[in-house]
């Protein structure tokens, strides 16, 4: 539908506005398409924010213990690369345990296993060339 305006008789006579039913529509899902655009945009936003201030988890390692723990196995069980510093395998112990210790519902055997890995990587672990 057009709709024509005119001017009152007393004023000079111009051109006649037409007005389109589409107008207000274009510019209704353009206020709508700009709202949910930044609506998406603040989600998208708090989502990213929220992963930013979580750390990083490791993932743990799958398989189960070895028959004889060596020292990759060592350093996997604390989470340590091999050739660790003394210190680096000393807070990675505390940490572990702290976690695993058998007093706070942990299992005597991990503590164990955890105790035996430090040594390993410690070196006061059992020689290799010794007889028995």
């Amino acid at each position: 539908m057009l709709r024509e305006l005119e001017l009152d008789a007393g004023r000079p006579a111009a051109q006649p506005v037409e007005f389109d039913m589409a107008t207000p529509l274009i510019a209704g899902l353009s206020v709508a398409a700009a709202a949910l655009g930044g609506r998406s945009m603040i989600r998208a936003w708090q989502v990213f924010r929220t992963q930013a201030a979580m750390p990083r988890v490791r993932r743990f390692y799958p398989g189960g213990f070895q028959g004889e723990m060596n020292r990759r196995e060592a350093a996997l069980i604390l989470g340590v690369r091999e050739r660790a510093t003394v210190d680096k395998i000393k807070e990675a112990h505390k940490r572990v345990m702290v976690a695993n210790h058998p007093d706070a519902g942990g299992s005597h055997y991990v503590a164990s296993k955890i105790n035996g890995a430090k040594d390993i990587l410690m070196g006061k672990g059992k020689s290799r060339s010794s007889i028995f």
